[in-house]
């Protein structure tokens, strides 16, 4: 998916924020996904680095099936997309900028969202065919930084700030206003091993903070 198709898919999502499940395992997967998806997240991923992923990423894919989407994080090879793909995974989201990774996620028809920290590792990831931009770690790509990349990066490229994103309006609204277009959430949201009665506590303040954002 290109990144004129993806901002317009976007922009239409009530809440436009990625879950980050690092560490999540199968048995957790089915029930993780149900709860997100009854708090309004529609964008699943598992790190690549977290036990069976793979698996993870086939069974939320059967239970979230056109309610959603599902793929993995920390996608460093381009062997990992395809493997990703087999599975029934849409996402490949990276840490970093590797073009042969995106390159074969837009290959198969799926979204990339590679991590970039720098103009070049930005365009570069535009140039290689990126659906979105993942502005990583957003402790270091903070709003000035994001205000500052959005005057050189086009409208139509997604960038999403990833890492230390609070369940804060004040902060959320600090980037939008710079022009991020949502955000990947991650330890604030799942850690594994959490009872799905807390993940579901953590996802409504996320919601919340988010609606207090837009307003």
């Amino acid at each position: 998916m290109n990144s004129t198709q993806f901002i317009a898919q976007w922009r239409q999502e009530p809440l436009p924020l990625v879950a980050i499940l690092r560490g999540i395992t199968p048995d957790q997967a089915v029930s993780a996904a149900e709860v997100l998806l009854e708090c309004g997240f529609r964008y699943l991923e598992v790190p690549l680095n977290s036990p069976s992923p793979l698996e993870s990423i086939r069974l939320m894919r059967d239970v979230v099936g056109e309610r959603g989407y599902v793929g993995a994080g920390t996608v460093l090879q381009p062997a990992q997309v395809e493997q990703v793909a087999e599975c029934g995974g849409q996402l490949i989201i990276a840490p970093n900028c590797n073009p042969a990774v995106i390159v074969r996620a837009s290959q198969l028809g799926l979204i990339s969202m590679p991590g970039v920290m720098t103009p070049s590792e930005a365009f570069s990831a535009i140039d290689s065919g990126a659906s979105a931009l993942k502005l990583f770690p957003a402790e270091h790509v903070t709003p000035e930084i994001t205000k500052a990349f959005r005057a050189v990066v086009p409208l139509d490229v997604a960038c999403l700030p990833v890492g230390g994103i609070r369940p804060d309006a004040v902060q959320m609204r600090s980037y939008i206003q710079a022009g991020a277009n949502g955000f990947g959430l991650g330890g604030g949201l799942y850690q594994a091993g959490m009872s799905m009665e807390t993940l579901r506590a953590r996802a409504k303040a996320y919601q919340l903070a988010w609606r207090e954002c837009a307003e």
